[in-house]
């Protein structure tokens, strides 16, 4: 039997706690809002002797960093992805309860070629109701509220109420033993802004706002198991039927009583529901890829229309008679050269005249 002892693993720069038990084929569990591996603790020692059990703090969870950053299912399934690879582990049964059932289908739609089999434990993603105290933490400032209701003060007292309760016999159920468990882990800032975010990356104050309905026939082809409480008061029992409608040959486990954790509710049964069905399945095929709707059979080809009989040629147009040429225009005669002018006569010299007018008076 291996360690309980929690390690940790920088992945993407943060640390990570998780818990590496056991040999043999490979078991990853993935716990739920709140949770941390305190909620399969139980199941280690009723699995590692003949398996190898894996159980991380998600981010933002347990023992594990609280980062500013990204929270989506999408994310949280990307960062198991790169654990498995970081101890080696090629394939897993995959068992997610709550939270970490939306986790694990993601991880099956991203990665289906990492999963053996998938169980589903009082899963989200399969409906849009949810437990109204988890959609009052998505109204606008429950990051003020927060703080008062998870102070230290108000915890303390809340615990002094359940001690003299307890000393009066009252005895806490496990819905309310891990959800109070969870709630007392908001002490610090960090961890109510990872809660808040994790939160509201998959409800809104209408419900659940991630739907995993529309790719669960991806899914065909792995063997998977539903297991739910019949009196789960955060997620409705019901839910399981959306599973099992889409999923062929999906097998259902109802436990009588029990709630939203019937995991710790009936721990044994729970064990050996689990060693059953992974002893009774076989492994989803390894190069299996997410299964696709069938493409439409194509429609027939339309015959082939007529070609258009060809247009009669035009008869050419009878070429137009040439124009006759015409008659070159007589040449003009030449005009006369006009006559001289006769030159005029020359003026007498004035002294010429004088000398005759000069004789005539002598």
């Amino acid at each position: 039997m291996g360690t309980l002892s929690p390690r940790t693993m920088t992945l993407h720069g943060h640390a990570m706690s998780y818990v590496d038990s056991g040999t043999g084929p490979a078991v990853l569990f993935v716990h739920g809002l709140l949770g941390s591996h305190r909620n399969w603790a139980h199941l280690i020692d009723r699995l590692d002797d003949t398996h190898r059990v894996i159980v991380p703090d998600l981010f933002g969870h347990g023992a594990s960093a609280k980062p500013v950053g990204d929270y989506s299912l999408g994310a949280h399934a990307g960062t198991l992805r790169d654990l498995l690879d970081r101890l080696g582990v090629e394939r897993v049964t995959l068992v997610g309860h709550s939270l970490g059932g939306g986790i694990s289908l993601e991880f099956c739609y991203l990665f289906p070629q990492r999963v053996e089999r998938l169980v589903l434990v009082g899963s989200g993603g399969l409906g849009r109701e949810v437990n109204p105290l988890l959609r009052s933490a998505t109204l606008p400032g429950a990051e003020w509220v927060l703080p008062v209701i998870a102070s230290g003060w108000l915890l303390d007292r809340v615990h002094s109420v359940g001690r003299a309760l307890s000393r009066a016999g009252w005895r806490p159920g496990s819905d309310l033993t891990a959800i109070w468990q969870g709630f007392t882990s908001l002490g610090d800032a960090d961890s109510r802004r990872a809660f808040l975010a994790t939160t509201r990356a998959v409800v809104d104050p209408g419900g659940q706002s991630v739907s995993a309905r529309d790719f669960l026939p991806e899914v065909v082809g792995m063997p998977t198991l539903v297991v739910w409480g019949t009196r789960d008061r955060m997620i409705p029992a019901w839910h399981a039927t959306t599973a099992h409608s889409a999923i062929p040959g999906c097998r259902v486990e109802l436990f009588e009583g029990a709630g939203h954790f019937p995991h710790l509710d009936e721990p044994d049964r729970f064990a050996e529901v689990l060693r059953e069905f992974i002893g009774s399945t076989p492994q989803a095929a390894t190069e299996r890829q997410p299964a696709r709707k069938p493409a439409p059979a194509p429609k027939p080809a339309p015959a082939p229309k007529p070609a258009p009989a060809p247009k009669p040629a035009l008869a050419p147009k009878p070429a137009l008679a040439p124009k006759p040429a015409l008659a070159p225009k007589p040449a003009l005669a030449p005009k006369p050269a006009p006559a001289p002018k006769p030159a005029p006569a020359p003026k007498p010299d004035p002294a010429r005249r004088s000398r005759r007018e000069s004789v005539t008076d002598l």
